[in-house]
């Protein structure tokens, strides 16, 4: 991918209807559960994501953060099955 940053790219693609990639797709999942988690659904549907206050916003890009961390601390734990782990080799 090119230099321009992923949530740009991502804005450019769904005001083009243009399909998302699956990396897009579950950032914008992430972000849209957790936007529902905080109960603050309802302001983006009416009123758009420019309606969110700085620390709602915040809030949502500190959490995303931390789970994306989580995600690759989980992947990290998988033993590679390229691996060998039992045997002499």
């Amino acid at each position: 991918m090119g230099k321009t940053p992923l949530k740009k790219v991502i804005k450019s693609k769904l005001k083009a209807n243009k399909e998302l990639t699956p990396e897009e797709a579950l950032r914008e999942k992430m972000k849209y559960d957790i936007v529902q988690e905080l109960g603050l659904v309802d302001k983006v549907n009416a009123l758009g994501w420019s309606s969110l206050t700085a620390e709602e916003t915040g809030r949502i890009g500190g959490i995303m953060t931390k789970r994306k961390k989580g995600m690759h601390t989980a992947d990290d734990n998988q033993p590679d099955p390229d691996q060998n782990t039992g045997g002499f080799f």
